[in-house]
């Protein structure tokens, strides 16, 4: 009788235990998931839906396979299949990039998520999300290449805009704000604000 007490009491301990790191898993896992998805841009929460899976690199790759290494070939070809899903406000937060394009619908939050998401697993690293009154889009620097439209330069170096939202839009698409209407300029891979010492549009 000693001993199963004694085994009983070793028992409910290894179980409080057991659930207790449980608990403390949960509390870190869900803190790095806050720390990785969202982050606070003034009064609003820009949420983080950026994917490097199998499934957004099987489809980038797809998109890209008549570019041959042309940059501005596969930037326009992953633009164009973002474009061409329907615009649809999204009542919940942004989704995951098979999300967008399996329900295809997106607002401006999933279908700039999604954009990112391919650009990111085609290798190009230098690109951000712009966050503007109750609007979101990309930007984009291509190394040695100069189009005919006008960029936005950040801390002078050239962005393109790619804006997910406008049906047939091409690389370079036109500054709807004000530059002082930029809220941040957000890499999504760190989820951190570019510090911006200078922001000229030419």
């Amino acid at each position: 009788m000693l001993i199963n007490s004694k085994l009983l009491k070793y028992f409910s301990f290894l179980i409080s235990a057991i659930f207790i790191i449980y608990v403390v898993y949960l509390i870190v896992s869900s803190f790095f998931i806050v720390k990785n998805q969202f982050i606070d841009i003034g009064d609003a929460t820009y949420v983080n839906q950026v994917r490097t899976d199998e499934y957004t690199t099987k489809l980038a790759n797809f998109l890209t396979k008549d570019c041959k290494g042309d940059k501005v070939c596969e930037v326009q070809s992953m633009l164009d299949f973002v474009t061409k899903i329907p615009y649809k406000i999204n009542e919940s937060i942004a989704r995951s990039s098979k999300q967008v394009v399996e329900q295809n619908f997106g607002d401006c939050d999933d279908k700039s998520n999604l954009l990112i998401s391919l650009l990111k697993v085609k290798g190009y690293d230098e690109i951000y999300f712009v966050l503007v009154p109750e609007h979101i889009f990309v930007i984009i620097h291509l190394q040695n290449i100069k189009l005919n439209s006008k960029a936005l330069y950040v801390n002078d170096k050239r962005f393109y805009i790619l804006e997910s939202t406008a049906t047939n839009s091409k690389i370079g698409f036109p500054l709807k704000y004000k530059l002082e209407e930029i809220d941040a300029i957000v890499d999504p891979f760190k989820n951190k604000k570019l510090v911006v010492n200078k922001l000229e549009y030419k």
